[in-house]
Formats: C-alpha cells, sequence, structure tokens
C-alpha cells in the first residue's frame, strides 16, 4: 500500500514551518475516516525526531484566570527563549457542535511572539478534560522543536483525570474568594494536582494568603501526585506578576536532573495507557462503521423521533 506522509510536509514541520504545523495539526484533530491512515503514518514519521518537551497541563474551573496566566507567565518564558506550544481546548456547544476558538483573543500578546504558537481546538465530545487527538497534538509540536507543551483544559467536567495522564506536570487553579476553601476543595482532582495556584492574589492579598495556608493543610491529608514530591501551593497574579518567578522555579525543580528518571517512568505509564486507549478507540470506531450496526442504529434513531 503506497505511502500516504507527505514528505514535504514532514520535512516543512521539522524546519519548524508555522503553515506546516498548522496542516499537520488540522491533519490528526480531524475526525474524517480517509484522514485517519495519512494521521498515523504522519505520527510515525515524526517520532524519531520528537524532542523531549516539559509538558504541562493547566485546569481550573471557568474564571480561575487560566488563559490570563498563561498569557503572563509563557509571555516571560517566551521571552528568556523557550519555545512554547500552547494547546487550549474551548468547550463546544452539544446542539451545533461548533466553538468559539477564542483563546487567540485572550492571549494576544502571547499569540503574536515568534516562539509561541496558540492553538484552540474544540471538546467536541470531551467531557471537560481534552480533546481525543491531544496526545497527537502534543508529538507534532514536539517534532516541531518546541520545548515546552502546555495543555489548557475546558476547565469542567469529569475528564480532567485525562489531562492529567497525557502531561508530566499537571497544575490546578483555585480562587481565593470562592467561599470556604475547605469546602470548595474536590479530592480527586487535588491529589492529582503536582501543583495548586491561588489565583488572583493581587484582588484580595490577605485571603489569598489564607487560602494558601487551607490548601497546604489540606494537601498534607492526601496522597502525593506524584513519588519524591510535595505538591506546593503557591499565590500568584497574573495582574502584577507576583508569584510568577517561584512558579517557574517550582517548575525547574520538578524537571531538575535527578527528577528525570521519575518523569521518565511517568512518560512510559502514559505510552502504556495511550496504546490502551488508542486500542478501545479503533474497537468502537470498527463497530460503529460495520453496515449491520449502522443499519440498526439508523433504524433505532428514526423509531426514537416518532
Amino acid at each position: 500500500m503506497p505511502s500516504r506522509v507527505d514528505s514535504q510536509l514532514v520535512e516543512a514541520l521539522l524546519r519548524g514551518e508555522r503553515r506546516a504545523l498548522a496542516r499537520a495539526l488540522s491533519l490528526v484533530e480531524s475526525s474524517a475516516e480517509e484522514d485517519r491512515d495519512a494521521a498515523t503514518e504522519l505520527l510515525e514519521a515524526l517520532h524519531p525526531h520528537r524532542v523531549e518537551a516539559r509538558r504541562i497541563g493547566i485546569t481550573g474551573s471557568p474564571g480561575v484566570g487560566k488563559s490570563t496566566l498563561i498569557e503572563a507567565w509563557g509571555t516571560k518564558m517566551a521571552e528568556a527563549g523557550h519555545k512554547l506550544a500552547v494547546l487550549a481546548v474551548d468547550p463546544s456547544s452539544r446542539k451545533s457542535g461548533g466553538s468559539i476558538l477564542g483563546d487567540k483573543t485572550r492571549m494576544p500578546k502571547l499569540s503574536n511572539h515568534a516562539n509561541v504558537v496558540v492553538r484552540p481546538s474544540p471538546s467536541r465530545t470531551a467531557l471537560g478534560g481534552a480533546t481525543t487527538s491531544m496526545r497527537e497534538s502534543i508529538v507534532v509540536c514536539e517534532a516541531a522543536g518546541f520545548d515546552t507543551i502546555i495543555v489548557e483544559t475546558v476547565g469542567v467536567g469529569q475528564s480532567e483525570s485525562e489531562v492529567a495522564d497525557m502531561v508530566d506536570l499537571f497544575v490546578l487553579l483555585v480562587l481565593p474568594n470562592a467561599g470556604d476553601e475547605v469546602q470548595g476543595i474536590k479530592r480527586g482532582i487535588m491529589e492529582m494536582a503536582d501543583v495548586v495556584l491561588v489565583t488572583k492574589t493581587d484582588v484580595d492579598n490577605q485571603r489569598a494568603q489564607l487560602a494558601v495556608a487551607t490548601y497546604k493543610s489540606a494537601l498534607r491529608l492526601m496522597l502525593p501526585s506524584q513519588p519524591e514530591w510535595e505538591s506546593p501551593v503557591v499565590g500568584v497574579s497574573a495582574y502584577d506578576g507576583s508569584g510568577l518567578d517561584v512558579f517557574v522555579k517550582t517548575i525547574d525543580a520538578y524537571f531538575a536532573t535527578e527528577r528525570q528518571p521519575l518523569v521518565a517512568q511517568r512518560r512510559a505509564l502514559q505510552r502504556r495507557m495511550w496504546f490502551d486507549s488508542a486500542v478501545r478507540e479503533h474497537v468502537v470506531s470498527s463497530v460503529l462503521s460495520a453496515p449491520d450496526v449502522r443499519e440498526r442504529l439508523t433504524t433505532h434513531q428514526s423509531r426514537n423521533r416518532r
């Protein structure tokens, strides 16, 4: 069977050309059946050329300031010479399936930086974590030479754990003024968080410091997210920049040389989970595309409309 990989696309992507990156991301994000084989072959061609980038997931409830924080922190990183790819998931309408894809407007300075690409993607049927093609998008960005991959989630629903299972560092953003902080703690998401950031400290610093202390106390009663790592709680403000340097130092400490074997172990586990997920997706897709199954589904749907 002839290869469907566009060698010119691969070469342009490895050179870091933006247009080639956009084409490759569109291909791996496509749900069209005719694009899936081409996307698989593209990923196989890119795999030997990948850079081991820092994969960082950012999550939190809507309005907590995820995009604003990424804009401030990402700009600082880009100006220091890092190449950043921001993969932002926008919620899709259940009725129309459409998305606003407004992250570029929420990150105007960052999205125009020469070292940065901001790629918003619709969540489609994902319940709040990441799109089904996010892992493939990460591989494409690593092959294009980006040393830091930031995955910004929708921040709602039950699949935030999917994001934690595809990144090296999982960051949870919380508000300092969302009522009783202890009541607001969700044990599952807190135990997955490698770093907790209390945002918008410039609004009420005293309340923010109280929230930091409360979350620190709560984390002591929970299982650690990673072996030999105590999840820190940091107060930050994207408005005046306070706490961002501490956050950057925390990231550097997490990816320190002595912790690389632990990060590698996490990557190995994630690859196995990725394989299992890909197998399940292929099985479901094969079953649903079978002619008799499609016929029965069509009949069932037509009966339900009556």
